[in-house]
């Protein structure tokens, strides 16, 4: 009776994992793959007055692994049914927080990115929006020693911002 109700269970996890129709899928893509068969992602040149040397690379990778991982796509280098190209437009950073004393508590890092989509196979979903993430550090410690964990940080948040506002579109 057990061994009967776990397989009962376990069969509409199996269906709903291996489910996809018409190109949608539950990793988050949802790409008609039948239309669509290749992207192109142009690299983000860091376009910000403050800058940390391997933000522009280590956010390029994200991003084209992240279509990479996560859809079917081929990753062209021009003439893409999908093209994504802009900008590291910001990196700054800001007091978030005061103490009692008057004195910096927390420190806000932001980077900014803006994004030209174009989808050839339709146009109506084609957009140029910019794209923000944040990550917080308290003061007792310096930028340099948290400054690779953030912008690794806010790079994920921005790259999947960016795959949800051009392949997911839930």
């Amino acid at each position: 009776m057990k061994r009967l109700k776990l397989i009962l269970l376990a069969c509409p996890l199996v269906l709903l994992a291996s489910c996809s129709f018409k190109g949608y899928k539950f990793n988050g893509a949802s790409v008609d793959y039948s239309k669509t068969k290749t992207i192109q992602i142009a690299d983000f040149p860091i376009r910000s007055s403050y800058v940390w040397g391997p933000m522009g690379p280590l956010f390029n990778n994200r991003l084209k692994d992240q279509f990479a991982d996560h859809t079917k796509l081929i990753q062209v280098k021009r003439n893409g049914d999908m093209k994504i190209e802009g900008e590291i437009t910001q990196y700054t950073q800001r007091n978030k927080a005061v103490t009692s004393e008057g004195t910096s508590a927390q420190t806000e890092l932001s980077m900014t990115v803006n994004v030209r989509f174009t989808n050839t196979k339709n146009h109506a979903e084609d957009f140029e929006k910019q794209f923000t993430a944040t990550s917080s550090y308290e003061t007792t410690r310096s930028l340099n020693s948290v400054q690779e964990e953030l912008v690794m940080q806010m790079t994920k948040d921005l790259v999947d911002q960016i795959f949800n506002a051009t392949v997911a579109n839930w």
